[in-house]
């Protein structure tokens, strides 16, 4: 038999090569990697560097999904919901009033997109958590090193990046981020994944231990109001799940109304203790801040209420009617403050109810499989999600870069886990594994 042509050999050796575990590890890494990044390789290398990164990481990823599509499980492949949402994005830009910016939003949208669905689709939760786990471990050490050299060592300000060196007076930090909020939010979701791979003996028990601790002095010297809140709650959410994965299969269905009962109790005492609530997490500035800006958004969303201005992003500062917003309390916002909000006023109510059934949706699904699957790793969905839809509250970062990325990720496993006509079905008990839980 002769040898195939030099061609095939080439392309054969190509899938080979994009197939093999090692070269999935790798580019996941570097996903997750430029997610979390974003801010600094923007800074660093300018919107040109990381768009060439963004793109032949999507062409990469496109490539090696098309190449594996036999191997992968492509049940699920997309939530309606998110399918929905990205369509009305998208079509925003018939109506946009800035439309050469809306279609670099999108495609900055859909290239996140992309690459939060290859990692969903291409690797296990588990290797997932794992690469999660490798780039914030890197990410909050770098961060907490350049605060001790621009705030202890050298006391000054690091522009470039936004660092201003206060971690002498106790913080806040910025870190590698560029926003205290946002490098709070990133340490909840590092806290999570930390502890997930220390449960799943995915890591050392020193490293795992060692990195928890990092996380943990990470959010308390961020002091970030945003971030001890959304603790709070993932806390709650923490106990909630742990009480429904104990419990015998049977009550389950019963106990989860009871925690939608409470939840929805403890929502109403904390609207009525918000006073309380903001005095207690020192957030009377950040609170004032933000009322300032949904103050001067509120006109502009009476213009467009249906279809909104036209899908952004990030906000550009030289159109309308964004040069128009603010300042508030001296300071210029670079979003809604508020990632409903910003849907609001970029894609109208329609996108802010696609939005609001997405993550709803989205939520639901994991939270139903993390306490019913018997392996602990179905809970780092569902609790990453609490971080990002509560953070979601008081910042925009559930819509672009790392929040985004991380979204999908959490969307799409959870749909192909369990879609909703399954939702209220009970699921067959999983069997014991002797793989480490």
């Amino acid at each position: 038999m002769s040898d195939p042509e030099p061609r095939h050999r080439v392309l054969h050796a190509v899938h080979v090569f994009v197939a093999s575990p090692r070269f999935a590890s790798a580019l996941s890494l570097t996903i997750v990697a430029t997610a979390a990044g974003s801010f600094l390789l923007h800074r660093m290398i300018g919107w040109a560097g990381l768009i060439a990164i963004l793109s032949s990481l999507v062409v990469i990823a496109a490539v090696a999904l098309i190449l594996d599509r036999r191997a992968i499980e492509w049940h699920g492949l997309l939530p309606i919901s998110l399918l929905a949402y990205i369509a009305w994005i998208v079509s925003s830009i018939f109506w946009s009033e800035y439309q050469w910016a809306t279609f670099g939003g999108i495609a900055y949208l859909l290239a996140f997109t992309v690459l939060g669905l290859y990692l969903a689709l291409a690797r296990d939760t588990i290797q997932i958590v794992r690469a999660f786990g490798d780039v914030l471990r890197v990410a909050l050490a770098a961060s907490l090193v350049v605060e001790v050299v621009f705030g202890l060592l050298l006391d000054t300000s690091f522009d470039i990046i936004d660092v201003q060196g206060d971690l002498a007076s106790g913080g806040p930090i910025q870190g590698v981020f560029g926003s205290r909020n946002l490098l709070g939010m990133v340490a909840l979701i590092a806290l999570i994944t930390f502890a997930t791979e220390l449960r799943t003996r995915s890591v050392r028990r020193e490293v795992g231990i060692w990195s928890l601790i990092g996380a943990a002095v990470v959010i308390v010297v961020a002091r970030s109001p945003v971030a001890y809140g959304t603790l709070v709650i993932l806390v709650i959410a923490a106990a909630a799940l742990y009480g429904l994965r104990r419990a015998r299969p049977e009550a389950r269905t019963a106990l989860q109304f009871v925690v939608l009962v409470l939840a929805a109790g403890l929502a109403g005492l904390a609207w009525l203790a918000r006073g309380r609530l903001v005095d207690a997490f020192a957030a009377s500035a950040e609170l004032r801040y933000r009322l300032g800006v949904w103050r001067e958004i509120v006109p502009f969303l009476q213009i467009n209420p249906l279809e909104g201005w036209g899908w952004l992003g990030k906000w550009r500062r030289n159109i309308a009617p964004y040069f128009a917003i603010g300042p508030v309390d001296g300071q210029r916002s670079h979003s809604a403050a508020s990632a409903y909000v910003d849907v609001w006023l970029q894609a109208g109510i329609v996108g802010l109810a696609l939005l609001l059934g997405l993550v709803g949706l989205a939520f639901v699904r994991s939270w139903l499989l993390a306490g019913r699957r018997r392996s602990v790793i179905y809970s780092w969905p569902a609790l990453v999600l609490v971080v990002l839809l509560t953070v979601g509250l008081a910042e925009s970062y559930l819509l672009v870069e790392f929040g985004w990325l991380t979204f999908v990720v959490c969307a799409v496993k959870a749909s192909q886990n369990l879609s909703w006509r399954k939702a209220l079905t009970p699921l067959p008990a999983a069997p014991f594994s002797s793989a480490p839980r």
